[in-house]
């Protein structure tokens, strides 16, 4: 999150910011939580992929971390990319949290080779994802109503 920017509504910033530390603590939490014998909990699975640099992590065990993640703090995914390009490539995911007019955007992202799960309002994302997910949160509405 870049501390430089400036919330539009102040109030709507505090709300993001909340939820967004609320789903860190939740992939803490969940990192902290003992797997099943023989099991890897998602938020440890992201660590021990991050403490080697020659694992890279995949599509799917990334959509797994951020659905959990996600729904530690009962928000939904809406969708997961991966962005090549530049000097690192990453794994982007924008999710969901609440309902109506209190719903709420958060970016995730993660480097492909490995590395920390980063949570932020979309509001606040520099990620050019950020900008897409109310559109396609509108969208997937639209289409859900029509169906």
């Amino acid at each position: 999150m870049d501390a430089q920017k400036k919330p539009v509504d102040e109030q709507k910033s505090v709300e993001e910011h909340g939820n967004a530390e609320e789903l860190r603590q939740a992939a803490k939490a969940e990192a902290a939580t003992p797997a099943a014998e023989g099991e890897i909990a998602p938020a440890a699975e992201a660590e021990s992929i991050a403490a080697t640099e020659a694992d890279a992590v995949s599509e799917g065990q990334f959509e797994e971390i951020a659905v959990q993640a996600l729904e530690g703090v009962g928000g939904t995914i809406l969708f997961r990319m991966r962005i090549d390009g530049g000097a690192e490539s990453q794994h982007v995911a924008a999710g969901a949290v609440g309902d109506g007019e209190a719903r709420q955007f958060l970016i995730l992202s993660m480097p492909t080779a490995g590395g920390e799960l980063r949570v932020e309002p979309a509001g606040d994302s520099d990620n050019p994802v950020a900008g897409i997910a109310a559109s396609y949160a509108g969208l997937a509405d639209v289409f859900a109503a029509a169906a």
